[in-house]
Parts: C-alpha cells; sequence; structure tokens
C-alpha cells in the first residue's frame, strides 16, 4: 500500500493524507495537484480526521485478481468530518455486526506478508 496516503501514528491509529483547496476550501483524498472541485493548484496536504461515521458496509467473500490477503474482509464508505466520504477497508467482515451512522476509527492493519517475508500494512476504519 503507498505510504504517501497515510500517516502512521504511535498508538496504531493513523490519519489519511489528503488536500484542501486554499481557493475554495474542499478537501478531497487522495491528494491531487490540482482540486477536483474549482481546478485550482492551490493544494495543501492535510491530516484528515481519524474517526468518521459508516455510511454504507459490505463483504469481500472473493478476493479480487492479485489481491494477497484474507478474505472474508469488510469494505465500506466512511464519511470524515472534512464532507468527504472515503472508500475503505473495513476492520469488521460481519456485515450484521455493522450499522448506518456506526462511528468507526482509522487504524493501520496488517494486509499479508510479502515473497520477503515482511509485512504489507495497509489502513482500514473500525
Amino acid at each position: 500500500m503507498r505510504a504517501d496516503l497515510y500517516r502512521e501514528l504511535p498508538d496504531g491509529s493513523c490519519r489519511l493524507l489528503g488536500g484542501r483547496c486554499s481557493a475554495c476550501g474542499s478537501h478531497h483524498f487522495p491528494r491531487l495537484t490540482t482540486c477536483p472541485y474549482c481546478s485550482s493548484a492551490e493544494i495543501v496536504e492535510v491530516e484528515l480526521s481519524g474517526e468518521g461515521t459508516l455510511w454504507a458496509w459490505t463483504a469481500v467473500t472473493a478476493p479480487p485478481p492479485g489481491y494477497r490477503g484474507e478474505v472474508p474482509f469488510g469494505f465500506g464508505v466512511v464519511e470524515l468530518p472534512e464532507q468527504l466520504r472515503v472508500i475503505t477497508r473495513l476492520t469488521e467482515a460481519d456485515p450484521s455486526r455493522l450499522q448506518a451512522g456506526q462511528v468507526v476509527r482509522s487504524s493501520v492493519v496488517p494486509l499479508h506478508v510479502d515473497d520477503d517475508g515482511e509485512t504489507v500494512k495497509t489502513w482500514a476504519f473500525g
């Protein structure tokens, strides 16, 4: 997983690294060189909130092509306070244990072990 998409914190939580447009004030993720809302190039990197609200969710039960992690895993949409919805991995794989409006927090989780024996990590909300 690209390390420039999030910053891991000492407590195991993380912050997604997004952009904020200096011209219109809108946030976006991942960070782009131009604003997707007004096309301004005045973008600054920001740490997005580590807590959001679960908006939609499902379980992935068949591995996508090239995926080396375990299945099933949770997958959903989390709405952040920055008025931004992020498509993300969820730490809960059982959809019946999730509910709309549930508060979820970001964390760094193991994804799989690569060919060199290193643990590949990613972010997830749960």
